[in-house]
């Protein structure tokens, strides 16, 4: 064996780092943006407060419940590993497969382009108009935000190839800022609304639900019709509360992983929690509910931010934002490789994610995410894609809830230093909130449900392959 590589991970982050992860991987753009499109759903403070706060319970409730399943199986892969040994490798394969081709290179992609859109306020050529087009053949336009977007994903792609301190350093300093920072918005917009009357306006018919049109109409909403509407308007919360569990993945590079797995699961989706109800009180607090609803090109913190701070509030959003989504792609490059690196391990990826570095990383499969999230932000449908698994992450999320049932049956034998908060009925109760959001999805959103579905079931042929391949090798 070559002796410039290494054939397992090196446990080198602790509680706090581990903690930064969770948090700075869930933080994005999408909590500057996302309450518009919920308020135009719901129409009303409550409901808009609610849905964050029903996001926040079931985030929080599955946060909890990783935490016996991460005690349980240290090992780099997180969900990957749990889904395997719950059920089949068959199950561990296709949410394996919708990782790497959609979820996390998705996700990369997106908070990659966002970091170059709000760049364009200092940098007009990297405004996505049709007069900075570089290239357009067909259905295909290259903007040079893009191709920035892409020069960021290279760059932390690299940074994380030389070993997994670089990429913790990043990590750490990028989170800590935007933490203050969003808590320094929030708390400059709180001071701003004591002197204001919006508040009280905002509240006055704060369970009326309707929905708002572009030219502020409303449409009131009743029966079950509400619960369409909730469904909906939480596809983009949960998009923005999303990438918490990816601290599991890399559970191998995690000093006493059986302990700070499950604390940092739990400090981190608590402390984002807080920030993005805070926020959204925030922007309660400074914009009428009109406004909210139809912010310019959604961008809710930017109109809140411009009342705070007169025209410089655009460019302090823009800051925050880019500082918030380089540290967001920077956790999600780092802990998405090492689920391929497992899968690699069980023979069902590319053999050469499956190896380590001399710098004890798997660069192979970072290099590997890099190129298809590189193709998907040139492709411009990273967005669709992630509005169509939105519903496929989270039956993910219920099945591997529903695998903490199952391994108690199954394994009761296993060791179980942590064992999940209220089981059994705050997860019953995730796996039943989990299940109507997907039903109601189904119902309300098929547009959100049936490619994502087709992108998964894609993965049953291919896991048929592997095992022939395997065999054939064999």
């Amino acid at each position: 064996m070559s002796t410039n590589q290494h054939t397992e991970f090196k446990p080198t982050l602790g509680a706090f780092d581990a903690t930064m992860i969770v948090a700075g991987s869930m933080i994005g753009s999408g909590i500057f943006i996302v309450s518009a499109d919920i308020t135009r759903n719901v129409g009303s403070a409550g409901w808009l407060v609610a849905v964050w706060l029903l996001t926040g319970f079931m985030t929080l409730t599955a946060a909890l419940s990783y935490g016996e399943l991460s005690a349980m199986f240290p090992k780099a892969g997180g969900q990957y590993v749990y889904l395997k040994e719950s059920y089949n490798p068959l199950l561990g394969f296709l949410y394996g497969w919708s990782f790497f081709s959609v979820i996390q290179t998705g996700t990369i992609a997106a908070v990659g382009v966002a970091f170059s859109k709000f760049a364009g306020y200092f940098f007009p050529a990297l405004e996505m108009t049709d007069a900075n087009i570089l290239v357009h053949v067909g259905f295909l336009k290259i903007y040079p935000a893009q191709l920035l977007s892409i020069a960021i994903i290279i760059l932390l792609t690299y940074i994380n190839t030389k070993g997994v301190q670089g990429g913790k350093l990043i990590q750490t300093t990028f989170t800590v800022t935007k933490l203050a920072s969003l808590f320094g918005l929030i708390g400059f917009g709180f001071l701003l609304a004591s002197k204001s009357s919006i508040w009280n306006a905002n509240w006055e018919h704060a369970w009326d639900m309707k929905t708002i049109a572009a030219d502020n109409s409303a449409t009131p909403i009743f029966g079950v019709a509400i619960l369409g509407a909730i469904a909906a308007s939480m596809v983009g919360s949960i998009f923005s509360s999303d990438a918490w569990n990816n601290v599991t993945f890399i559970a191998g590079e995690i000093k006493n992983p059986k302990r700070n797995i499950g604390l940092s699961l739990f400090l981190g989706t608590l402390i984002v929690t807080v920030i993005y109800i805070s926020a959204n009180l925030m922007y309660l607090s400074v914009l009428p509910l009109h406004e909210i609803a139809n912010a310019p090109a959604d961008r809710v913190a930017v109109a809140a931010s411009n009342v705070i701070f007169g025209n410089i509030g655009t460019y302090v959003i823009a800051v925050m934002i880019m500082i918030s989504t380089f540290g967001c792609n920077n956790g999600l490059i780092l802990a998405g490789a090492r689920v391929y690196y497992t899968m690699a391990q069980d023979g069902l990826f590319f053999k050469k994610a499956g190896t380590l570095n001399k710098n004890a990383v798997p660069a192979w499969a970072l290099w590997a995410q890099c190129i298809v999230a590189g193709l998907l932000c040139l492709s411009g449908k990273y967005g669709d894609l992630l509005d169509m698994v939105s519903f496929i992450v989270v039956i993910f999320y219920i099945l591997t809830i529903i695998g903490i049932f199952i391994l108690r049956k199954k394994r009761p034998e296993l060791d179980r230093p942590y064992k999940a908060f209220g089981y059994p009925i705050l997860p019953a109760i995730y796996i039943l909130m989990g299940t109507c959001f997907c039903v109601l999805l189904i119902i309300y959103k098929p547009n959100f449900t049936w490619p994502g579905l087709i992108i998964t079931l894609i993965g049953i042929p291919l896991y048929y392959i592997a095992l022939h391949n395997q065999k054939t090798a064999a």
